[in-house]
């Protein structure tokens, strides 16, 4: 039995801290918020009952995630960033109120809990100095200049005393369903809920992506203040909407725990109508010196306590499985079934991912399924509820609904795929991702213009941009003569492209931007490229048997010979810039990291893959070099682990010289 007990305990703390890793620090749920927290109550019912098997460095014991993998400079908070204990039920809350107090009522704050990522904001003599993640607690990190790009975190306020606050980093549902649709567009992997997505894009290197991202903030707290009393919580929010913060959009001060119930419940029902996710409510002790009375435990403050709202299930008849195709030929079925509200909208699609998927549900045409919002936002399908006795087993089409070309799916996939690669339903994904940023970087090419050349049959394939006149454009609605110049000029620009974004925008399967610019350093123009074999595109550092497989069957097609040809007459450029001016460095692999005093890092990669090397985004024991900067973060810590060889750019200067 105590066997029994040691191994389950020893499991959860595994499964706990991974998916604490996997959420805090690459923003990834693999399962739901929910799940997650009645592992952890297991895992803290049996560590109270058996102390004896507890890990010391027990998930129940610990904010956040670990460092191991820091993208950004570590920032050691002044006030430590707690996390706050959950109540599933009512009754838990009526506990945690007479662990407050017995015989009086204490008045408490009521506010929602925004489902985002936590930070910290410190301002000196009323200017922005520095904005941080929560991290474990204790230790964040340095996510200033990302931080600037949120339109609502104000860069100056009036107040000149030392202030440091706290808030919730959050993505809208608008913007995070406008991110989702870009992703797949692009065939990204499209994030799965606006939480993860607010998450990773707070933590990018590069601040312009997290711009783009349009994220937002709600400031919910106080951390330390100098130069003024405060003793309400209420008041301390209102003084800090005053001074010009986004703050909770609402909040409530009620006297008693029933009062404080009935706000719960009020706040539940308008989850629906907010344009923005949360998890729960937070209720707090209002009187900021009662709070010092109670103090925190390891983990939670016990003057505080997070209602945690049950994720929403309904059930509903699966009326028939849909078939789309996306830009990689992917034929994904999606469900429909009878309307119904979740999270206050009505929904009567889910998508079903794959047959595999289907078939591990054992899902059928006329079954009764339960569906639930993730993140309140996607729809999906859990399972079956109950069986009809006359369903139907759904069976994957064996030719492409749009084209009705052959379909296959490859050894060790869950995905089948038209094999066509003019598909029509595939056209509008693949147009959008030619004209993306990563490939041909078309400004102005967008979603909603590509969907207006198409439905004006201006284009049918890609080189058809570069045959677009001004009056084909001055004709169409919304697109006036400049907007028109703007747009044919910047499809003219992209025909001086490096040869590798062509590559990347042709939408080769496993083929992305990375190993595009491999193989066009490698074999310097396209006719090589069109000539080469599988086992010289193997041959090239970096490429495995998939990748080379895959480039290979695409360039043997009549149709992508042809599509090659078209662009060539069109005059796009088919010739690599890089120039590899001598080998020194053949065989080498750095990584760049920190900011350099005079090089940009693009300009250093430029350098190294002229001579020959090549550049990778993380460091491992195959690495040559790490070239530091200031600011240097984990990178540095890896390679120094890893006994790598760390330089600076006079040494780096040295070496091309």
């Amino acid at each position: 039995m105590s066997l029994d007990i040691k191994n389950r305990i020893d499991e959860l703390t595994k499964k706990l801290k991974y998916y604490s890793q996997k959420y805090y620090m690459e923003a990834i749920s693999e399962i739901t918020d929910f799940e997650y927290d009645m592992l952890q109550r297991e895992l803290v019912a049996l560590e109270n009952e058996y102390p004896q098997y507890a890990h010391p460095d027990s998930p129940t014991k610990n904010v956040g995630g670990s460092f191991e993998e820091r993208l950004f400079t570590p920032v050691n908070h002044t006030v430590k960033m707690e996390s706050l204990q959950d109540a599933f039920s009512f009754e838990e809350l009526e506990a945690f109120n007479n662990r407050i107090s017995d015989d009086v009522e204490p008045i408490y704050s009521v506010e929602p809990k925004i489902d985002g990522l936590s930070v910290s904001l410190e301002y000196k003599n009323g200017k922005f100095i520095r904005g941080s993640t929560r991290g474990d607690g204790l230790v964040g990190e340095d996510v200033t200049a990302n931080l600037l790009t949120i339109e609502d975190i104000p860069q100056n306020i009036e107040f000149l005393g030392e202030l440091e606050v706290r808030g919730e980093v959050y993505m809208s549902h608008k913007h995070f369903l406008e991110l989702v649709e870009r992703q797949e567009n692009e065939g990204i992997a499209p994030a799965k809920n606006p939480r993860n997505a607010a998450a990773g894009s707070l933590r990018q290197k590069n601040p312009k992506i997290t711009a783009e991202r349009k994220l937002s903030s709600f400031i919910f707290n106080i951390q330390r203040i100098e130069g003024k009393e405060l003793t309400s919580h209420i008041d301390s929010l209102d003084f800090l909407k005053g001074l010009g913060f986004s703050v909770l959009p609402f909040y409530y001060k009620e006297k008693g725990i029933k009062n404080v119930i009935e706000r719960i419940t009020e706040i539940g029902e308008k989850r629906g109508e907010l344009p923005f996710d949360i998890d729960g409510a937070v209720i707090k002790l209002d009187n900021l010196s009662e709070r010092d009375i109670f103090g925190s435990t390891s983990k939670f403050p016990r003057w505080a306590v997070a209602y945690k709202y049950p994720p929403e299930e309904k059930c509903t008849t699966l009326l028939e499985i849909e078939i789309n195709v996306g830009r990689t030929g992917a034929l994904t079925p999606t469900a429909r079934f009878e309307p119904i509200s979740l999270a206050g909208t009505t929904v009567s699609r889910a998508v079903l991912h794959n047959e595999d998927f289907i078939k591990d549900k054992d899902i059928c045409i006329g079954d009764t399924i339960i569906v639930r919002k993730a993140g309140d936002i996607i729809p999906e399908v859990l399972g079956v509820a109950e069986l009809s006795k006359e369903r139907i087993a759904f069976k994957m089409p064996e030719s492409c609904p749009s084209c009705g070309a052959r379909v296959s799916r490859e050894e060790g996939e869950a995905v089948i795929r038209c094999t066509n690669a003019e598909c029509p339903a595939q056209l509008a994904r693949h147009l959008i991702h030619f004209a993306s940023r990563d490939a041909m970087d078309i400004e102005g090419l967008g979603p909603a213009v590509i969907s207006l050349l198409l439905e004006n049959k201006l284009i049918y394939h890609p080189y058809d941009l570069y045959t677009l006149k001004s009056e084909d454009l001055t004709s169409l609605e919304r697109m006036g003569e400049k907007s028109a110049d703007n747009l044919l000029s910047a499809i003219e620009k992209s025909k001086e492209n490096d040869l590798y974004r062509l590559i990347f925008a042709l939408g080769i399967r496993h083929i992305g931007a990375k190993a595009a610019k491999l193989v066009a350093d490698k074999m310097q123009n396209m006719d090589a490229i069109l000539s080469a074999s599988i086992e010289d595109f193997m041959s090239i550092d970096g490429f495995g048997e998939i990748m080379a497989k895959s480039l290979a069957d695409f360039l043997a097609l009549p149709q992508t010979r042809e599509l090659i040809n078209k662009f060539k007459e069109l005059g796009l450029n088919m010739e690599s810039k890089t120039v590899i001016t001598d080998t020194r460095f053949e065989g080498m692999t750095f990584v760049l990291t920190g900011t350099l005093p005079t090089y940009k890092r693009s300009e250093a990669a430029a350098i190294i893959e002229g001579l020959g090397g090549k550049t990778a985004s993380s460091v491992s024991k195959k690495t040559t070099y790490v070239l530091a900067g200031e600011e240097a973060g984990s990178k540095l810590d890896k390679a120094n682990a890893l006994g790598i060889t760390v330089i600076d750019e006079a040494t780096f200067i040295e070496m091309i010289k």
